[in-house]
């Protein structure tokens, strides 16, 4: 979930002028999410041509009604994404640009002895999501306030869970090479963005990013693509880590 790209602010988010059903990019460390209004693309830095989107995303209330839709669960299946992930119930999970929680709150569940961190790059959103926890009496759930270039993870995470977000986020390389320096041996980032074309729902064709950018991208980084997942009608599912082997 990016202003200068990625967040909210530049790790930003979300950057779309889709539908009200749409879904919602992220502020990754940026907020997720579909916003019905039309940001600024520009291009990142380090020669790759692919876009990022600079949007904002400061009012959770508003969001909310575009993130928690309960209209995205039937394209977005967040159910069988958390699943996809094979979580233990000590899992260490880390929900890059978590904006208002959707996927946050779900994987807490599921990791009852384990930890999410709500990471996000606007500080209301990260408000937002703990309170929510707070509310559900949820007591694994941590919020992270990153910065356009720093994640600010912890060590020893074992997924990095990227929704809606990477198109957002600028100078991509250097910034999951700082992911990849705090993942559990055998951890994995798992990036789930709008595939090209024209869609229902998601940002704009030009923000997009195609799956064989990605990989390239991932491999700049020192990752391994270990998994593709093709569940989803409009997104792409890539799981990389520093290495594929389980151990």
């Amino acid at each position: 979930m990016k202003t200068t790209a990625l967040w909210t602010t530049v790790l930003a988010v979300a950057c779309a002028s889709p539908p009200a059903t749409q879904a919602p990019p992220a502020t990754p460390a940026p907020a997720r999410a579909a916003t019905a209004e039309q940001p600024q693309g520009h291009h990142g830095h380090h020669g790759h041509s692919s876009p990022t989107a600079n949007h904002r995303f400061q009012d959770p209330d508003r969001w909310s009604k575009v993130f928690d839709d309960p209209e995205r669960d039937a394209w977005q299946k967040p159910d069988a994404v958390v699943a996809a992930l094979s979580l233990n119930p000590a899992s260490v999970v880390a929900d890059l640009g978590a904006g208002t929680g959707y996927f946050s709150i779900r994987i807490a569940r599921k990791v009852p002895e384990g930890k999410v961190f709500a990471v996000d790059i606007e500080p209301k959103m990260v408000a937002h999501v703990e309170e929510r926890a707070r509310h559900e009496s949820l007591t694994n759930v941590a919020g992270i306030v990153a910065t356009p270039n720093d994640p600010k993870l912890p060590a020893g995470v074992d997924v990095v869970l990227v929704v809606d977000t990477y198109h957002h986020i600028e100078d991509r390389t250097p910034y999951f090479e700082k992911v990849k320096a705090k993942l559990s041996p055998g951890g994995r980032v798992v990036i789930v963005d709008f595939k090209k074309g024209d869609l229902p729902v998601g940002p704009p064709d030009a923000h997009k990013i195609a799956p064989t950018m990605v990989q390239r991208e991932m491999k700049a980084a020192g990752y391994q693509q270990c998994r593709e997942w093709n569940e989803l009608p409009y997104q792409y599912v890539l799981f990389f880590g520093r290495t594929c082997d389980p151990s």
